[in-house]
């Protein structure tokens, strides 16, 4: 049992997961980038965001009409567009480690309550308004994405910069229309078999799981990148540590890189 949670806290902090970020070939790549340039990249960013396409699973993992998956991955849209557009193009920024670690509670939120925790752990009669927390999360995950984005060169402000920004959400869009085409195929298959019971248990626990796992890597990452003198070596040295701790056959561990 230790070697199996060992081997997953080793994986949590490799950096197959901290890839998920802006490339430094991405930034050399878009100095002289085409709208379709940040189009491509805004897709490729959210098709490669596990954090965020963990939390869409959970939020469609119930929904069975075409209305109600318009519905929610609609006021999801909107959320994360406003904050997306609108913190990128006026500058507004936060650490993108604590962003993030707040992007991985709203994944434990979400199977946390597919499972009832809220009815079966706290005693409430119903969880909180599923629409009102999707829209809340799709502000945080929208800001997310705009501290990602600002690490791009996107220019001084006005029409050019902009049209920039709408192209990466555009990008971002299609990327998630793909992601959660293949989740629904992926639950129409299983739900009217006869381990979907089990299999919503397992799949939602996997994801209070997985979010808490996201949860300590980005504080993890924030706090080694805050105070690294704090854990007994330089920020220079913390890649060789982690070289230790990754499992065999990876490559340097760098958090600039995310």
């Amino acid at each position: 049992m230790f070697k199996i949670f060992s081997l997953i806290l080793g994986f949590s902090f490799s950096p197959v997961l901290f890839a998920h970020g802006i490339s430094e070939d991405a930034k050399k790549a878009m100095l002289e980038g085409s709208y379709l340039k940040y189009v491509w990249l805004g897709a490729e960013h959210m098709i490669t965001g596990y954090d965020h396409l963990l939390f869409l699973f959970g939020v469609i993992f119930f929904l069975t009409t075409f209305k109600d998956i318009v519905k929610f991955i609609s006021i999801f849209t909107l959320g994360h567009s406003i904050t997306l557009i609108f913190a990128t193009f006026m500058g507004i920024t936060a650490n993108y480690w604590l962003v993030d670690a707040v992007i991985a509670i709203s994944v434990c939120y979400k199977g946390f309550d597919n499972n009832g925790g809220f009815q079966s752990y706290l005693g409430m009669k119903k969880a909180p308004n599923l629409l009102l927390m999707v829209f809340i999360f799709g502000l945080i995950h929208g800001f997310g994405l705009s501290t990602r984005l600002q690490q791009l060169p996107l220019g001084e402000k006005g029409s050019e910069m902009l049209m920039r920004i709408i192209s990466f959400n555009v990008g971002v869009e299609l990327g998630q229309i793909g992601a959660l085409t293949i989740m629904l195929l992926i639950l129409s298959g299983v739900r009217h078999t006869q381990v979907f019971k089990r299999f919503t248990k397992v799949a939602n626990d996997g994801l209070v799981l997985a979010g808490f796992l996201l949860m300590l890597m980005q504080l993890h990452g924030y706090l080694h990148t805050s105070a690294p003198d704090d854990y007994g070596f330089s920020e220079d040295n913390h890649s060789h540590h982690h070289m230790k701790m990754d499992p065999p056959k990876t490559n340097n561990y760098q958090h600039d890189n995310l």
